[in-house]
């Protein structure tokens, strides 16, 4: 009697297991698409407000006209990324378009005081925070989903069922990568 306990036992246990590995394999998969998901709202959050804030600027600045082309081409290039790796570098290059936009509004004070602008460049930089927030959430996934996939025994589970590990969401901006200079 206890052999047939343990011939019916251990095939029990065995599926069990390969149940609850791919059940946590899918689960972590999931969490990954959603927030790949949440960086995806606050990007298009970002894209929505960047043509208020080139109107804005417009209005005080109509002679900056190559600032202007270059955000909204950087914009568009961004909202067309495909990949992982396009969206990392049409990012970067958006900001640092962006950048030049704020610097052609430092030269205008009257533009500096105006409530609509302030508005437009406190939202954008709560955007630009809660799409770093995004972005660590969505790495975060990746790294327990990659883990989970890559780690023995559950890679088997992961191999047999085509299980993929996707991109992280990495900056390659420089910039932010070197340490600020401070100079007096």
């Amino acid at each position: 009697m206890n052999i047939f306990y343990v011939i019916l036992g251990v095939p029990l246990i065995i599926v069990g297991w390969l149940v609850l590995t791919y059940n946590r394999l899918v689960a972590l998969r999931q969490r990954a698409k959603e927030a790949w998901s949440d960086i995806e709202v606050q990007l298009k959050r970002r894209y929505d407000l960047i043509p208020n804030l080139v109107q804005t600027v417009k209005g005080y600045a109509a002679h900056e006209a190559g600032v202007f082309e270059r955000v909204t081409q950087a914009r568009t290039q961004a909202m067309g990324a495909k990949t992982m790796a396009e969206h990392a570098q049409t990012e970067n290059m958006l900001s640092e378009t962006l950048k030049s936009l704020f610097a052609v509004a430092e030269a205008y004070p009257q533009l500096q005081a105006a409530q609509n602008f302030l508005a437009l460049q406190n939202e954008l930089t709560d955007t630009e925070d809660k799409i770093q927030a995004a972005r660590r959430f969505y790495n975060a996934n990746v790294r327990d989903l990659s883990i989970a996939v890559q780690t023995f025994p559950s890679s088997l589970i992961a191999q047999a069922f085509g299980f993929k590990v996707p991109e992280f969401f990495e900056t390659a901006n420089q910039a932010e990568k070197e340490p600020v200079k401070v100079q007096f």
